[in-house]
């Protein structure tokens, strides 16, 4: 059966997912706005679940013996308390190793988001992916409740949250130290934050994030790989202001735009996946974190 990808969908479904997945519009409303683009016997209802993901094939199995993998608590007293995620590493790593901070979508830790957790591993660093739906009782095992779940966190504690797990990652008797962060969409927004709050962050990679207030920018010392979509306008429309403040506060960055991709494009267990473009963003982003994390 043929993989779907967005140039099987009309350009107007994308934008009403994009609004849907972010919270602009409801289910109902999506439906009602993206029937009006099913046509071949297909339905709104078809189009949302062919656009939503799929997690049955990861890239790197849970069970691969490569790996050593397993749910990680740490205190958090400034937010919800504790913080709960997936930690992945290497199964015989030899010495300490730098570690990565992975922040996940607005849906919590989904089984994408361990994949990309167990990827790091397998390139030599010590992967953390908090959950930040845990304080509602952890990623419910549904994309569309995970979503609903999502805005009645307290995104003050949740930010506090990512604080701490970046702290007690960084901390583990078996990291080097040098600690950097990866996020996509939300998690993209959180990189961003992390880095105005962490001056011994030694590395942020935000895939399509939303970004820091030009007045936060003076606060960043890590240096920064941006990946953002070409076809994302809702992202890019706060680039010129970003970059102008980056510019001017000399962080040193590299900024990275994908033609013709959408947002989303990273995530392969969606349509919006573009194959290409995730794997060029993704080599790029474990040369940089092993240059910057060594």
């Amino acid at each position: 059966m043929k993989r779907l990808t967005a140039a099987d969908f009309d350009p107007e479904v994308l934008k009403l997912f994009d609004g849907y997945v972010h919270g602009r519009l409801t289910r109902r409303d999506f439906l009602a706005r993206a029937a009006r683009y099913a046509a071949g016997g297909a339905t709104a209802a078809t189009l949302l679940a062919q656009l939503s993901p799929s997690f049955a094939a990861p890239l790197v199995t849970p069970a691969d013996a490569r790996l050593k993998t397993g749910y990680q608590e740490f205190p958090s007293p400034q937010g919800y308390g504790t913080v709960r995620g997936y930690l992945a590493m290497p199964a015989n790593a030899k010495g300490k190793l730098p570690a990565v901070l992975v922040v996940h979508e607005n849906r919590g830790l989904n089984p994408h988001i361990e994949d990309i957790a167990r990827r790091l591993a397998l390139e030599g660093f010590i992967a953390y992916a908090p959950d930040a739906l845990f304080p509602l009782g952890g990623y419910p095992g549904d994309e569309d409740k995970a979503r609903a779940l999502f805005p009645k966190l307290d995104q003050a504690k949740t930010r506090a949250d990512f604080v701490a797990a970046f702290h007690a990652l960084a901390g583990m008797p078996q990291a080097s130290g040098k600690t950097g962060v990866v996020g996509f969409c939300y998690g993209g927004g959180i990189a961003n934050y992390l880095a105005t709050q962490l001056p011994e962050l030694a590395a942020a990679v935000p895939f399509y994030g939303s970004q820091p207030s030009p007045a936060d920018v003076a606060k960043i010392r890590a240096p920064l790989m941006i990946h953002d979509a070409g076809k994302d306008e809702r992202i890019l429309a706060g680039w010129p202001a970003y970059e102008a403040a980056l510019q001017a506060n000399k962080v040193p960055y590299q900024h990275f735009v994908y033609a013709g991709a959408e947002h989303g494009f990273n995530n392969d267990t969606t349509p919006r996946y573009d194959d290409a473009a995730a794997k060029l963003a993704w080599s790029r982003t474990v040369a940089f974190f092993k240059e910057k994390l060594s």
